[in-house]
């Protein structure tokens, strides 16, 4: 579906000169994705009942875990494109808000400025397509089960990545930005295919099934199993003086290095905040978010058959991914208490949420992977809200401006004339100053999602953390767990910071004086005859119901999963029984 939908939209980007059908394309891209996704839920009773088939000669496989998550980036993929579906502001006229007045009737109004119909993300028609190859990388990348299906998808998913960058052509920081991301991801992807070579080198072969029997195989003392009699084994020893078993956990060092520079895990993280900053928000959604489930999948899978046990004394590649952990607790908490800039702030906080992921990944329990999977869930579904809320947040000031009154003139001139506002408009954390007094709604829920990372309970980002330690602490991780309760508090600060500013501040913002007496006309039509001319004021602009359905969904999910937990913990337990045969 995905494939011929991609070729499809390359015919239709090649014959078409006008630049508004975008968001047409984002609509038709939906719909793929949601089509998709139906396909992969129809094959879940097969997979559940087989424990997965390889399919296209060992290259991909198919299991229960892959199709869960492949579900879960398609839908996730078409929510973030709702943000370009459809116009981010509307005209909403309360006594032509009824069922029959949505369908029977039709509002006609032509100022497009205000409903944002001109804003640049509507312009570009590649947006979509891009999209769809980064969506299909990740969804190779879960199921790969060969060295070089790995590569490829990962490149596949990287490209698309770093184009959906610098997408923006007249945005500097965007461009210099995808810039810095492209550089550094092929140094990471230098490290993966670097790891390939070595790999193959080692065992003579490209699939991970035959890697995994190998490693399985590789601790048997050959020297004392050659003694067996009548065996005929006395030479095998012979032909085995050049391997050591710690070949292969080095060069899958190599290859976690480069995996964990993709899903910026500390020490590889410093590429991040600048990228996240600099690139349009609409960009920085799916850039945090997609790019890191279909990874981390993969490495579950990885750890799981390559890894040794806890009690083994030898050098263990996965030991990489528990100090990893550890510096991305640390580094996520610590440099993100001195942020000013909120896309910034984000970026740290999504490193310290990827070192408890990594913690639930390293330890390689039942308990340990049901609690990784339910936190890269709940942590992908809350990290989406909150930069929906910035993107709904900046739309919502449009008839706004500094009071200067209440500013400082230099802050007012300098927040005024901030780099690339088109495309970010909210980038301080400042300018969320008071915000509460503008919009409750948005505020409140952006409060509940930040609440949520920061593991407040009764909220679902509590039981994401309350599993990963559990987890830790009955595997005798008690240092991990000391220093992951502990950074969990401390960022609670930034978090903190945010909310006293939205709720216990004054704002800094009045209505736009040119604005404050607007008045525009609107025509109701019906079977295209015009009915009345409407004249609507500024509280007649509101967000459209895309941003808010999104929003509030979202919220509801993270503030009531508590009424309701059952479903999802129920499914990350049923999958991690089928992952370890149990």
């Amino acid at each position: 579906m995905l494939i011929l939908s991609l070729i499809l939209f390359i015919l239709s980007n090649s014959l078409t000169l006008r630049q508004d059908k975008s968001i047409l394309y984002s609509r038709a891209t939906i719909t793929v994705l949601v089509i998709a996704a139906l396909i992969s839920y129809d094959n879940l009773n097969f997979l559940f009942l087989n424990k997965g088939i390889g399919i296209f000669g060992g290259l991909f496989h198919a299991t229960a875990i892959t199709s869960v998550f492949q579900i879960f980036i398609l839908v996730i993929s078409a929510t973030i494109l709702l943000l370009t579906s459809f116009y981010p502001r509307k005209v909403w006229l309360k006594e032509y808000s009824s069922i029959d007045s949505i369908l029977f009737t039709k509002l006609v109004y032509y100022q497009t400025v205000i409903v944002n119909k001109m804003g640049e993300q509507y312009k570009i028609i590649e947006y979509s397509l891009i999209i769809l190859f980064i969506v299909t990388g990740s969804i190779f990348l879960v199921s790969t089960s060969d060295l070089v299906s790995i590569f490829l998808a990962i490149e596949l998913q990287s490209y698309g990545l770093y184009l959906l960058s610098t997408i923006y052509r007249d945005s500097e920081p965007a461009t210099s930005g995808g810039l810095m991301y492209f550089l550094l991801g092929g140094l990471s992807s230098c490290f993966i295919l670097l790891s390939t070579a070595l790999l193959y080198a080692n065992t003579g072969t490209t699939n991970l099934d035959s890697l995994y029997i190998i490693t399985s195989i590789h601790k048997i003392n050959w020297n004392e199993y050659s003694n067996v009699n009548g065996l005929g084994l006395e030479n095998l020893s012979s032909l085995l003086y050049w391997y050591e078993a710690y070949y292969i956990d080095i060069s899958l060092l190599f290859m976690s290095v480069g995996f964990l520079f993709k899903v910026s895990a500390a020490p590889f993280h410093f590429w991040s905040p600048d990228v996240y900053d600099a690139i349009p928000t609409v960009v920085t959604t799916f850039v945090a978010i997609i790019a890191k489930i279909s990874i981390f999948i993969f490495l579950l899978e990885l750890v799981h058959y390559t890894s040794k046990s806890f009690f083994d004394q030898q050098f263990s590649w996965t030991m990489s991914l528990l100090i990893s952990s550890l510096l991305s607790l640390l580094v996520g908490t610590i440099a993100g208490l001195t942020q000013t800039r909120i896309k910034r702030l984000y970026a740290f906080s999504t490193i310290s949420h990827v070192g408890f992921i990594l913690l639930g990944l390293s330890i390689h329990t039942v308990e340990s992977t049901q609690a990784f999977m339910f936190y890269l869930l709940q942590y992908s579904i809350s990290n989406l809200n909150a930069f929906v809320l910035i993107i709904a947040i900046g739309y919502s000031l449009y008839c706004y401006v500094y009071n200067v009154q209440s500013t400082d003139l230099l802050e007012k001139k300098d927040k005024n004339k901030l780099i690339d506002s088109d495309n970010s408009p909210i980038q301080l954390i400042d300018q969320l100053k008071g915000y509460y007094y503008i919009n409750p709604a948005l505020s409140l829920s952006l409060a509940i999602t930040l609440f949520s990372f920061a593991g407040i309970p009764p909220l679902i980002g509590f039981f994401g953390k309350q599993m990963i330690l559990s987890a830790a602490i009955d595997n005798g991780y008690i240092f991990m767990s000391l220093i992951a309760i502990l950074t969990s508090v401390i960022s609670a600060v930034y978090y903190l910071a945010i909310i006293k500013q939205i709720f216990f501040e004054k704002p800094d913002y009045e209505l736009n004086n040119e604005l404050s007496d607007y008045k525009a006309n609107c025509l109701i039509t019906e079977k295209n005859i015009i009915l009345k001319n409407k004249n609507i004021k500024i509280d007649n602009i509101v967000l459209s119901s895309s941003l808010s359905l999104t929003i509030s969904i979202i919220t509801l999910i993270i503030a009531l999963f508590i009424l309701i937990p059952e479903s999802l913990l129920n499914l990350t337990s049923i999958l991690s029984l089928i992952f370890f045969n149990i």
